[in-house]
């Protein structure tokens, strides 16, 4: 049996860093709570706080991360910000991770 190469080259430095960060972002469990309360649908910072019986400093510091990172959306409404999942791929991410585990 022929052994499969893997034959893409390795991304650049740049490349790698940009994804540890990512990946970096998905290693706190606080972070992972917010973006699963945003899986069915876009919520203030206030409905989060309560939903996680967190702060909304706290629940504002992590969503300013997850923000920086593409990986939620802000959109305002007066003086509330509702924050959503930036796009699939943020869902995509999070639900194969938990196949991942779950085999």
């Amino acid at each position: 049996m022929e052994e499969h190469r893997h034959t893409q080259e390795i991304p650049s430095p740049e490349m790698l860093d940009a994804l540890a960060e990512l990946y970096k972002l998905f290693g706190d469990r606080t972070r992972l709570k917010i973006l699963y309360t945003l899986f069915d649908r876009e919520r203030g910072v206030g409905d989060i706080a309560q939903q996680l019986g967190m702060t909304m400093s706290a629940i504002s510091h992590q969503l300013r991360l997850l923000k920086q990172a593409r990986l939620v959306k802000a959109r305002r409404e007066g003086k509330m910000v509702f924050y959503a999942l930036a796009d699939d791929h943020v869902r995509t991410i999070f639900a194969q991770g938990l196949d991942h585990i779950l085999e």
